[in-house]
């Protein structure tokens, strides 16, 4: 809103021009933003529902019992406004936004349902939204794509750019509410995701002597969809000052849905769909290395195997399991719970130890992505 009011108050003063620098447009969203969840946050969790703990877990399962969940439906919400003042939006950038609420809208609704939603339904939901965010995405940036590894640009055709895309969204989305399970970790992971894809947009493809430097692709729109993510980023540092451990409220599929997605939406306006690997190394491992287990048991199960855990088997039937579904049963999912129940880590350990891996493993992909080509 403020960039295109600039021009109706430019005659009005001339340094009002100074709105539609994106710089500065970066830095007031930012800062609203945090300020607006940080100060608005207790004063409305009381209004979410309170989760029930995972008795399956046992002790550690049932920390969170009893706290406000789906915190991510506020968090957004209250973000809002300052999306809308800082950010320069397109009719195509408003339809990806609104994809961006639904999938908010459909978590929040999972974490009031009394009786949670079955795999299927919200897989579905979850592919809505993710092909829907990708068409706004092909009808206002195009299908051109850079690979790692390789020089040029390919345009991709849209029957395959959108469900391609639309996979991508709904895989980051789900792999980033697997991650979701220890106070502060989704939030924290995410948020260097969102600022190191900013700086991208930001610093490198939306200026074009970078670009041309590393030989990518320049888009001149690019800095406004950092101006989104660095908003973002500072919503979900005002909602982390209360998540922190021990937490005083959950964010639930509200915001999981939401933040992961945007992962996969800043991923794609890079137009390299491989930067994930680069941006959300550990997200991926974490939450979506269980979508891969899932679907190995699944299949193994129709060839015929026996994919029980072990645990549950006869010794006679154990003896005789495929000893790549033992391997699979060997490492739980998502990863963060096999480090707390097998490998004893604290909560604190989780958070801190994956924080520092992904901060370590994005520049150095980032690095091998880019220049090795």
């Amino acid at each position: 809103m403020l960039y295109w009011l600039s021009y109706q108050l430019e005659d009005l003063f001339g340094p009002f021009r100074l709105l539609r620098s994106h710089a500065f447009l970066l830095a007031v969203g930012t800062f609203l933003a945090s300020f607006f969840v940080w100060y608005m946050l207790p004063k409305l969790w009381h209004l979410m529902p309170h989760d029930h703990g995972k008795a399956i877990l046992g002790k550690d399962g049932m920390v969170s019992a009893g706290k406000p969940t789906g915190a991510g439906v506020i968090v957004t919400l209250v973000a809002l406004p300052a999306i809308l003042i800082a950010m320069p939006f397109s009719v195509c950038d408003l339809g990806v936004l609104l994809c961006l609420y639904a999938a908010m809208a459909f978590g929040f609704l999972d974490d009031a349902s009394t009786v949670p939603w079955g795999q299927l339904k919200k897989g579905l939901l979850d592919a809505g939204v993710s092909i829907g965010a990708a068409v706004f995405l092909f009808a206002g940036h195009g299908g051109d794509v850079w690979m790692p590894f390789f020089k040029g640009v390919w345009t991709v055709p849209w029957w395959l750019y959108i469900p391609s895309a639309g996979f991508l969204i709904w895989f980051t989305m789900n792999a980033t509410n697997c991650s979701d399970g220890v106070d502060g970790l989704a939030g924290s992971l995410t948020l260097i995701s969102l600022v190191c894809l900013a700086a991208l947009l930001y610093l490198v493809i939306g200026y074009a002597p970078v670009a041309r430097y590393l030989l990518i692709p320049n888009n001149p729109l690019a800095a406004r969809w950092a101006i989104l993510l660095m908003t973002v980023v500072g919503a979900l540092s005002g909602y982390l000052w209360w998540n922190a451990e021990p937490s005083k409220v959950l964010m639930g599929d509200a915001g999981s849905r939401f933040l992961g997605m945007l992962v996969g939406v800043g991923v794609l306006i890079t137009g390299n769909p491989f930067l994930v690997f680069a941006f959300a190394p550990i997200v991926l491992v974490n939450g979506g290395a269980g979508l891969g287990k899932l679907v190995l048991l699944r299949l193994f199960r129709k060839l015929g195997l026996e994919v029980r855990p072990p645990s549950v088997l006869p010794p006679d039937l154990q003896e005789r399991q495929n000893i790549f579904v033992r391997m699979l049963h060997g490492v739980r999912f998502p990863l963060h719970d096999h480090c707390k129940r097998v490998l004893k880590w604290s909560n604190a350990q989780v958070l801190m130890r994956f924080m520092i891996l992904q901060a370590f493993l994005t520049p150095l992909l980032f690095i091998l992505f880019i220049k090795v080509r």
